[in-house]
């Protein structure tokens, strides 16, 4: 294990060694730490080392909320473009242990998260893709724990709101469906830590799964995120992001930025995503270029469903335009979609005041 200062985060290098043991600490975070590539075997032995002797550490406290917490990242060897340098699993608490993402099913790599763990008292998963949850059966029959996630094959189902603590670490789950319909994302109100997934990566932004993701209510779940205050966000993917809140702002920032470019696209006549892709992700390397389709998809269903946008033709003929706004048949405002009638006039109507009704 590697033991960080007061205040250090831990910055891992692309191409780095299949795993890395490190203490991340809450305090005053100035600066950070880099680990040096080949160290992990050295970091894997010192907790070793450190778990036969039940050292401790000497404890870190966060200035603004006066909480200790222990966590460990160890990096899957799964790197790719949706990855980034490879899947976090999560060890938090000093024994017992809470195992979060235990992640894809490579034997080395649930190895090394079972022995940097210890004796677990819970293994959890944010949502059910592979690189997070693939070795999670596997991962809790070794470690002799159950495994719990919000849709996984023999895994214990999780609730909005389940808490689960151990080693004075009480976690949790928040349903934030989005990325994908199961997400969840565990947060520890004592330090403001949040384990988000695949809800907030540490570097660049998150795609909607086609499958069974939705923007909109990726939205509603980043807003909830931001209203539980948080300070430090442990990403499925990435660095640890040390301003949380900022972080949560950026995402929702982005996200109505790309809208408006994607208008502005569909008003200047680009009419399918690829012609979208291509203009907006014009200086992006090519190979984001299918992530940037999901996401320009995902934002013209959101737009389909309030009623914006429509769409033409078969799926892989698919054309899409702007739709003008209609006018309320009985104010004259606008209206979304195929209403009739605004929201206003809409209640108006129901509750029996027919004035001024065409």
């Amino acid at each position: 294990m590697v033991d960080l200062p007061a205040g250090a985060a831990v910055r891992l290098d692309r191409g780095h060694p299949q795993a890395v043991l490190a203490d991340l600490v809450h305090g005053e975070r100035a600066g950070g730490v880099r680990v040096p590539a080949g160290s992990a075997g050295a970091a894997l032995r010192h907790a070793r080392a450190n778990r036969r002797r039940g050292a401790e550490h000497a404890p870190s406290r966060d200035g603004a909320r006066g909480v200790t917490l222990r966590v460990i990242r160890v990096l899957a060897p799964n790197p790719s473009v949706a990855t980034l340098e490879g899947t976090n699993t999560w060890v938090v608490g000093d024994g017992p242990t809470i195992v979060i993402d235990p992640g894809p099913a490579m034997d080395g790599h649930l190895e090394e998260v079972a022995r940097a763990a210890g004796r677990v008292a819970h293994v959890l998963v944010t949502h059910d893709h592979e690189d997070h949850a693939a070795g999670a059966v596997a991962f809790a029959r070794l470690v002799a724990a159950n495994v719990t996630a919000w849709r996984l094959p023999e895994a214990v189902k999780l609730h909005d709101g389940n808490r689960f603590a151990a080693s004075g670490v009480e976690l949790i789950a928040l349903h934030t469906p989005g990325h994908s319909t199961d997400h969840v994302v565990f947060s520890d109100p004592g330090s403001g830590a949040l384990f988000t997934g695949d809800a907030v990566l540490g570097r660049g932004t998150s795609f909607i799964d086609e499958r069974d993701g939705d923007l909109a209510r990726y939205l509603a779940s980043l807003r909830r995120m931001l209203e539980r205050d948080p300070r430090t966000i442990y990403p499925g993917h990435g660095p640890v992001v040390l301003d949380a809140k900022a972080k949560l702002r950026e995402y929702l920032e982005h996200r109505a930025e790309r809208e408006e470019q994607i208008l502005a696209g569909l008003a200047a006549g680009d009419r399918t995503v690829d012609a979208l892709v291509e203009r907006i992700y014009a200086e992006h390397p090519s190979d984001v270029r299918e992530l940037a389709a999901r996401s320009v998809t995902a934002h013209l269903r959101k737009l389909e469903t309030e009623g914006r946008v429509a769409k033409t033709g078969r799926i892989d003929e698919r054309t899409w335009t702007i739709v003008e706004p209609k006018a309320c048949a009985r104010c004259g405002r606008p209206v979304k979609g195929r209403a009739r009638y605004c929201g206003s006039c809409s209640l108006a109507l129901l509750q029996g005041d027919t004035a001024g009704s065409a």
